[in-house]
């Protein structure tokens, strides 16, 4: 291993693969997620760059990233889910989310971690070797455009999962090889700023949706645009935020809007739809590996008690009774989002019937996460179901709209947001006021089990101190001030930087 996989694996434990082939094939999918090109290859074949951007994207793939950990360090860490399963079933892992006890030892952490800086790590090659490529400059500006997308995208969930950060933001120089700049953590404000950057890059390079030319779940302007809006909410610059949204709802960058059954967003005919701004690509590849490790699998209902079915999953995630609470009589987003175990047997959208309570596990399960099964999904290798992971959405960008835009005055605006995600949830009209605790209301249930609550309420506590430790109570946990806002470092990670980095507060 050189001196700068060396590096990388002291900061991310994860280390750059240096066997390189070359890629010729420019679909999604039939790209290997190493997608590590010749050097050669770049320079002399138009095409390789395209190959090596796409193996970014289905680095996305990876388990640690949006597997498992990540279903326990959002939903379950939320007041959306509990940890689901039987009570002993990974109890000192991901059970430690659901009891917000979690320790820089458990193992969830340190998977995440390393599956999201592999992808970091990976869009640093990318970075690398383009600017090698006879590409037109133009195509090389968007290609680089997807890549700082998909590294922003990372970084802006690593700074809200962790806070301070190891900032890789390329691949080391020789000379770089025994400095501690990328063991040390750089500020929360540095690391947005980096966000920002890669972000306001995209924004700049890449096309409008369905412009002659664009690949369907390619990362786009209103991608890049929506992502901005959403890190700009975070960050409290309400008037950027709501430029950027608006740029979106008023479809100046592209045909987007809400899809008329909101069922339908997490099917397999909701995948890349008028909806859908950036969503994890998968599908049916040679190695029937194609899709998010054991994303499906670890959330689908489970057997118990009396047994006497093949189940669906590991059971893990049930959305919480805080959550179903939450829910207004007449809302279709409820059973949209919460499969319910019905004392005869539930029969879910493709005919699968599940038995009643006396045989499962628990009594509720995400639906958003459910995908349809059979010998010809994904070769039946059941850890790896294809299902697209919806990262943005417009619904979304409607909520961020209608909460920066209230904050800077623009209550009319606010109020057609709400209203037209309350008729589409099947109320017959809309509001004819809001205020930002019905906003953040409307989030909750419109982005139920869509792996954002915790990030939500560790930032509306920033603007209302106590809603956090208030609402986590409400489903049975205890949220610490000063400490529960970010998850530890894992132990390896501060471990192989030989202690340069540091600890979060309140884990020591």
């Amino acid at each position: 291993m050189n001196t700068h996989s060396n590096i990388i694996w002291k900061v991310a434990g994860v280390g750059l693969i240096i066997s390189l082939v070359i890629m010729s094939c420019k679909k999604y999918l039939e790209v290997a997620p190493q997608a590590l090109i010749e050097e050669e290859a770049i320079k002399n074949d138009p095409q390789a760059a395209e190959a090596l951007v796409t193996g970014v994207y289905n680095g996305l793939w990876n388990s640690g990233m949006h597997g498992f950990s990540y279903v326990g360090m959002t939903n379950i860490a939320s007041d959306d889910a509990d940890k689901g399963s039987n009570a002993t079933d990974n109890a000192d892992n991901v059970g430690t989310f659901d009891r917000l006890s979690m320790t820089p030892s458990v193992n969830a952490l340190n998977d995440l971690w390393t599956g999201y800086f592999r992808g970091v790590v990976r869009a640093n090659q990318a970075l690398d070797k383009l600017p090698l490529s006879p590409a037109a400059e133009d195509v090389k500006k968007r290609l680089e455009g997807e890549v700082r997308f998909i590294r922003g995208l990372l970084y802006f969930d690593l700074v809200r999962f962790f806070g301070k950060l190891p900032k890789l933001d390329r691949v080391p120089a020789t000379e770089e090889a025994n400095s501690d700049k990328f063991q040390v953590r750089a500020s929360v404000d540095s690391i947005y700023d980096f966000i920002i950057s890669d972000l306001e890059f995209a924004l700049a390079n890449l096309p409008i949706k369905g412009a002659p030319g664009t690949q369907v779940g390619r990362a786009t302007k209103g991608a890049a645009a929506g992502l901005l809006a959403k890190v700009f909410l975070y960050r409290q610059n309400y008037q950027r935020a709501f430029s950027l949204s608006d740029s979106i709802v008023t479809q100046k960058l592209g045909d987007y809007g809400l899809l008329d059954d909101y069922a339908s967003i997490w099917r397999e005919t909701g995948a890349n739809g008028r909806e859908s701004l950036f969503e994890v690509q998968t599908g049916i590849n040679a190695n029937c590996d194609g899709a998010i490790g054991s994303y499906v699998v670890c959330q689908g209902p489970r057997a118990g008690g009396k047994g006497g079915w093949a189940d669906l999953g590991w059971g893990f995630g049930g959305p919480s009774q805080s959550l179903i609470d939450a829910y207004e009589p007449g809302d279709k987003r409820k059973a949209a989002t919460v499969i319910f175990i019905n004392p005869g047997g539930t029969v879910l959208w493709d005919g699968f019937r599940i038995p009643g309570k006396d045989s499962v596990e628990n009594l509720r399960y995400n639906y958003k996460a459910y995908h349809s099964r059979g010998a010809e999904k994904n070769c039946g290798k059941v850890d790896y179901l294809p299902k697209n992971l919806r990262i943005l959405r417009f619904g979304e960008i409607k909520l961020i709209h209608a909460e920066a835009a209230l904050a800077i005055g623009n209550a009319g605006a606010a109020i057609k947001d709400i209203s037209d995600l309350r008729i589409r949830a099947g109320f017959p009209t809309g509001v004819t006021s809001v205020t930002r605790e019905t906003i953040w209301k409307e989030r909750r249930v419109e982005m139920a089990m869509e792996h954002d609550r915790f990030f939500d309420l560790v930032r509306q506590n920033k603007i209302v101190p106590g809603r956090a430790a208030s609402e986590f109570a409400k489903d049975g946990k205890v949220f610490t001030a000063n400490k529960n806002e970010i998850f530890p470092i894992p132990q390896q990670q501060i471990d192989l930087s030989q202690g340069k980095m540091d600890q979060n507060e309140g884990y020591n």
